[in-house]
């Protein structure tokens, strides 16, 4: 019996079973089955080498995956944004390998790959699914796209398959902290109440993973789930953007009712609508901000910025000029939203903020 057979036949058995306290302890000891073999399928075979156009050398300041059944409008949506031509055409399929495109914005290269399209099954390695997956579990936002005229369908799957793949979208990291220890059995505590699992339910699903001693310490009232995933910890999680294409084939009613959903953006790549809007709303998920450098007695250089993420410090910035920079700094100066006053002489630990300027002092 194949992996594929095992996983299929407890995904069935967990749809058989009724939720309640009589069977929780055999669902979440399912679960746990369920991550383990998901977990097998996604380690490479040994003997099959490496998919042809798929190391995507990463580059640029951030890099953003582009999913989405085949025949969404990735490869025009890819056309308009960078200057990478995909292959588009009006049947399914198009694209068969990745391929890299580059976003400029506000002075960031964003490195935006357009996956082929995922098609059902992706997951158990269907198409060219497991290394699509290898590639978006590398990107900083995953843009899913959608039609539009069928998204709902088509969002619920996709959600399905990145989810069995350890990818979790818009969810933070379960807080709980898991270590595995020599000796000493299971060390047990909560510091809230817990409604999803109980001790035992712990113990089971971790011997499945054959761990007989461990500290365990729930900080919030986490699910069986959210507990499999810390213990496996190869999970990423991910903002998503879901932008639904094609919008100008259905009635204004229902544009407002998607553009309404959290993380939906609304976009027409044909005729051209709200693409100004998703690469706005695409800056604040990637958390970048632009830093303006000055040298002494000139003005700010506004037209080379350096892309920096988010509360990132000026120890940070000085790493990105040079590297040897840190061991000479004296102090900085810093104008902008992040001082109390301009200029603001500052050190290595303070937050800079969206365009502000730095002019760095060296001993």
């Amino acid at each position: 019996m194949g992996i594929t057979d095992k996983i299929s036949e407890i995904e069935r058995e967990i749809s058989r079973t009724q939720k309640n306290k009589a069977t929780e302890y055999h669902l979440g000891l399912l679960k746990a089955k369920l991550a383990k073999y998901r977990a097998q399928l996604l380690e490479p075979s040994k003997a099959g080498g490496k998919g042809e156009g798929f190391d995507v050398m990463k580059s640029g300041d951030a890099r953003v995956a582009l999913i989405g059944f085949p025949s969404v409008g990735k490869s025009t949506f890819l056309s308009l944004m960078t200057s990478t031509a995909s292959e588009a055409a009006s049947y399914e399929f198009t694209t068969l390998t990745c391929i890299p495109g580059v976003i400029e914005y506000k002075g960031a290269n964003i490195q935006l790959l357009d996956l082929p399209g995922i098609i059902e099954g992706a997951a158990q390695g269907k198409g060219r699914g497991r290394q699509v997956i290898a590639v978006a579990r590398t990107a900083d936002v995953v843009i899913m796209m959608l039609d539009a005229t069928k998204g709902e369908v088509q969002r619920s799957l996709l959600e399905k398959e990145l989810e069995s793949v350890g990818i979790r979208l818009n969810m933070a990291k379960p807080n709980i902290y898991f270590k595995p220890k020599k000796g000493g059995g299971l060390s047990y505590n909560s510091t809230v109440p817990l409604t999803h699992c109980s001790e035992k339910l712990v113990q089971l699903i971790l011997h499945e993973y054959k761990i007989f001693n461990a500290e365990v310490l729930f900080r919030e009232d986490s699910t069986p789930d959210e507990f499999i995933d810390v213990i496996v910890g190869n999970r990423v999680y991910m903002p998503c953007l879901y932008v639904y294409n094609k919008v100008d084939q259905i009635s204004i009613e229902e544009v407002d009712r998607l553009a309404r959903r959290p993380n939906s953006v609304v976009i027409s790549c044909g005729m051209k609508l709200n693409l100004d809007y998703l690469l706005e709303t695409l800056w604040e998920y990637l958390a970048l901000i632009c830093i303006y450098t000055k040298k002494r007695g000139e003005r700010p250089d506004f037209g080379d910025a350096i892309i920096m993420r988010r509360a990132a410090s000026v120890e940070h910035v000085c790493h990105r000029i040079h590297r040897t920079l840190v061991g000479q700094f004296k102090y900085a100066l810093v104008w902008g939203t992040s001082t109390k006053y301009s200029p603001q002489r500052v050190g290595l630990t303070h937050i800079m903020e969206h365009e502000d300027v730095i002019q760095i002092v060296k001993k």
